[in-house]
């Protein structure tokens, strides 16, 4: 299990330098070993979104995503993908915890809809990249809007207990 930390102050630093400082202090999962040569906010974005941490796998993975677009790169859609795949769940789990809030109940639909844009995203780069089944995620991803949007927007397919882990196969 991965010991949760928070990132530094606000006042402290920039986002950026948080981001790089929680990066840094992140205990590596064993299951992350085989993707070494990955980029470490790549790996840190799967350690974070197993251990149900999803904004900051939003955030970890946002800090490359900025810096891979300003360079051109064809990761880009990729990682903007994977950033909504994780909003998605910030969604879901902030309703799970808190259904009837007049805010928080309402995050099924914003959930749905970024399932569908990470699916517009990852699609291309399947079935496989960086070490990521996208085939299977993007179905994931597809069952997920389905289920939510099937029931009416009222139902919410995420648990605590039942949480998706995401694997790396190197």
């Amino acid at each position: 299990m991965m010991e949760i930390l928070e990132f530094p102050p606000h006042d402290a630093m920039k986002k950026s330098d948080r981001i790089e400082a929680f990066v840094e202090n992140l205990i590596t999962a064993p299951e992350m070993t085989p993707g070494s040569a990955l980029d470490r906010r790549y790996r840190a974005y799967f350690q974070c979104f197993n251990e149900q941490l999803y904004y900051e796998a939003h955030d970890v993975l946002e800090h490359l995503w900025l810096q891979d677009r300003a360079k051109g790169s064809a990761d880009t859609l990729f990682f903007k993908g994977l950033i909504q795949v994780a909003g998605a769940f910030v969604h879901l789990k902030k309703q799970f915890l808190r259904p009837s809030h007049p805010t928080d109940g309402k995050r099924l639909r914003p959930a749905s809809r970024l399932f569908r844009l990470a699916i517009g995203n990852l699609a291309s780069y399947g079935p496989r990249h960086l070490c990521l089944d996208v085939e299977v995620l993007t179905r994931f991803c597809e069952d997920q809007a389905r289920a939510i949007a099937g029931a009416n927007y009222a139902v919410n397919p995420w648990s605590p207990g039942a949480a998706p882990v995401l694997k790396l196969d190197c």
